[in-house]
């Protein structure tokens, strides 16, 4: 895969825009890749300038040929990881009423179909079959699919551009038709009123923020449509959910450190929203409800990592909030779901989850527990509220997800489905480790790592790094399959749960967010440098991974520390992010400005941006080879983000390591949708890893 003669690589023309920011001048010679017309673009791939579009094509081009020779190691790679998916996988049934509701994929299929039996057995009904709906569609993905509380009707939304502009339609299950409406430009957020023929959904404004919630009857025009609540402040988005117990609809308003909810009555859909608690900068609080009591995880009043309180619905004000679950520092709460009887919550400590139950009559809670150095738990949405059964799912780096029912009365635990890698997988042939590495301030930064037990950790083997830091996420240590290719090749796989998660709870968060975003990119390096000292890998044989907000990690590694890495992959990448935050007509921006500062209005922001922003930290040196991945209609990452950052970088960097910038022209944020075709991005980035390696086939696969 090495030895030809490389192409010559593509070079954006420089057109200096200059701004003045605080007294600070600023020339950026390749705003104009970001099309003046984007919003246009989002709606419409083919109004993209043509200016724009050759260059961007010529990247593409240079990608293609480029990564031509790797073109058989691709087909190898993503048949590899498509071998390991259950062709006709299907979801556990959840039950409902009179029914048993899952997803089912069928041989072949990129989507799934949404289906439903009798309870206790009988002939399978499908809803809609999202892969026929798919056909003659560049793009297709799905968000919201729902059916009545009286299951005569399915919700079903539709994305064909990659742009997170959602269609919304509503099928009748008697006839298998979809009523004569459709309303666009959704949120993809969308739930029943309990009558079954009021609909609430979330709709973008002009800058592609959902700021909307519409009630929608059945049998009238969306034109008719009531505006139920508007959300005023741009840095706000609203989202709608329902409480476990299907008595109120949930319009969620927040930015990334505040939150405002408001009810409605899901008997009486035309009821104006309730207020539960006016909004207070830095505070959050999420609701669940049962038997007319709020069940409130909340920050207030100092609970860094949460607490839960109970309020009458009411009278639901934080004068009423009275806790029952306190704050234990260095305890994340990550959620609570409640049942007629149970309280169930998900909560995180040193890196590790745990599910807590609590009898909501007794006050008693017990955990269940597991034993694994790291591994991930979900607690799986269930239909029923009156119902003692929890269902949850438990994997490890090594271990396929196994979803497990639990009686949280008797405690007894009945595995519902182990996930099949069809390709034979026997997790005994792995270990995973749970290390700490030591930050440059003294923190201990964990690191999760996976490898093949055959393969030597003598600093031989190549290591991959992937790491995110960012909105307090933190990176599970959780099944994918697709990595196997990697470790199957003698490939060490390693996450580091860098400051920015909330790995360690919220000062985690906040140590790597704002003023403190250097200490993300700190512990990164430091982690590479801890595997190199421990023995795990030797310098520059470390190829680096992120996507978005990590995207934004790689760049600024690769400024920082060039020598570490001998790769560096970013999918998506936030790298432009003092021009983005300047630019508050972005979807995103407003919101944005509690996890990076506000550039327009503080000088102090402005600077610290300034300071780690990948694309304006760009200089004259040598860098690790760097693939980029883009998506045209990208409306969380815009694609002249990486677009300006290649060709910065092509313009400055001093060597002859291989830059690549591959965009979708017909893909979003989340690249090709689908279980198999997302795996072609993959195995694009997977054969630049083993190209930069010079990795030899496997004996196994």
């Amino acid at each position: 895969m090495t030895g030809k003669t490389l192409p010559t690589p593509p070079r954006a023309e420089k057109r200096p825009v200059k701004s003045v920011h605080h007294g600070i001048e600023r020339v950026d010679d390749y705003a104009w890749l970001k099309a003046e017309n984007w919003q246009e673009v989002l709606h419409n791939p083919d109004a993209l300038p043509a200016d724009i579009r050759a260059y961007l094509e010529a990247e593409n081009a240079y990608c293609d040929a480029v990564m031509a020779d790797t073109e058989a190691l691709q087909e190898r790679l993503f048949e590899e990881m498509k071998g390991r998916i259950k062709d006709d996988d299907e979801q556990v049934p959840r039950p409902d009423g009179p029914y048993e509701y899952r997803f089912r994929y069928m041989p072949g299929a990129q989507h799934p179909r949404y289906v439903r039996t009798p309870r206790g057995g009988g002939e399978e009904e499908v809803l809609i079959d999202l892969d026929a709906e798919a056909r003659g569609h560049e793009y297709f993905d799905f968000a919201t699919i729902m059916h009545s509380p009286d299951h005569r009707y399915l919700i079903w939304m539709a994305d064909y551009q990659g742009s997170e502009y959602y269609d919304l339609r509503i099928r009748d299950l008697e006839t298998g038709e979809d009523l004569d409406v459709v309303i666009k430009d959704t949120g993809g957020d969308a739930v029943w009123a309990e009558d079954g023929r009021h609909i609430f959904y979330n709709r973008l404004d002009d800058n592609h923020r959902p700021r909307f919630v519409h009630r929608h009857e059945l049998g009238t025009a969306p034109e008719k449509d009531v505006l139920v609540y508007e959300e005023l402040d741009a840095g706000f988005f609203v989202h709608l959910d329902k409480t476990s117990s299907r008595n109120f609809v949930v319009i969620h308003a927040g930015d990334h450190e505040t939150t405002e909810v408001r009810l409605v009555d899901a008997k009486n859909p035309a009821q104006e929203p309730v207020l539960i608690a006016p909004r207070e900068k830095g505070v959050e609080y999420f609701i669940d409800e049962a038997h007319g009591t709020l069940y409130i995880r909340t920050n207030a009043d100092g609970a860094k990592d949460y607490k839960i309180a109970i309020a009458p619905v009411a009278t639901p004000g934080r004068e009423n909030w009275h806790d029952i679950v306190g704050h234990v520092e260095g305890v994340l709460i990550l959620a609570h779901v409640l049942f007629s009887r149970h309280m169930v919550r998900l909560q995180r400590e040193n890196g590790l989850p745990a599910i807590v139950v609590t009898d909501l009559s007794t006050g008693r809670e017990h955990e269940i527990a597991f034993s694994e150095q790291a591994y991930e738990l979900g607690i799986e949405p269930g239909l029923e509220f009156d119902t003692t059964m929890l269902r949850f799912t438990y994997s490890s780096p090594a271990t396929p997800r196994r979803t497990w029912d639990y009686d949280m009365t008797s405690r007894a635990r009945r595995l519902r489905k182990e996930q099949e890698v069809p390709s034979g997988h026997d997790p005994e042939n792995y270990e995973v480790r749970r290390i700490f590495a030591p930050a440059h301030d003294g923190e201990e930064v964990p690191v999760t790592l996976l490898w093949h037990k055959d393969t030597p950790l003598d600093g031989s083997a190549p290591l991959w790094l992937y790491g995110y830091g960012a909105y307090g996420y933190a990176v599970p240590a959780s099944f994918a399959t697709p990595r196997f290719s990697l470790v199957n090749r003698g490939v060490i796989y390693a996450i580091a749960h860098v400051r920015g998660g909330r790995e360690k709870g919220q000062r985690w968060y906040e140590l790597g967010k704002r003023e403190h975003k250097m200490n993300t990119f700190r512990d990164f390096i430091s982690v590479a440098e801890h595997l190199i000292e421990e023995g795990y890998v030797k310098r520059g044989n470390i190829i680096a991974h992120g996507g978005s907000a990590g995207g934004m990690l790689m760049g600024a590694v690769a400024n920082m520390a060039p020598e570490m890495f001998r790769g560096i992959i970013a999918e998506v990448p936030f790298v432009d992010v003092l021009s983005t935050m300047l630019d508050a007509s972005l979807p995103l921006t407003p919101p944005e400005w509690p996890e990076w500062g506000n550039p327009i209005e503080s000088r102090e922001d402005y600077l610290n941006i300034a300071s780690y922003s990948p694309y304006d930290n760009v200089r004259a040196q040598h860098y690790p080879a760097i693939m980029a991945v883009a998506g045209l209609t990208d409306p969380r990452v815009t694609y002249w983000e990486p677009a300006k950052w290649v060709a910065r970088l092509r313009e400055l960097k001093r060597d002859d390591n291989l830059l690549l910038l591959k965009t979708h022209m017909q893909a979003g944020h989340a690249g090709l949708p689908g279980r198999y075709a997302h795996l072609k991005d993959i195995a694009l980035i997977y054969a630049f890893a083993c190209k930069l390696w010079e990795l030899p086939e496997p004996e196994r696969a």
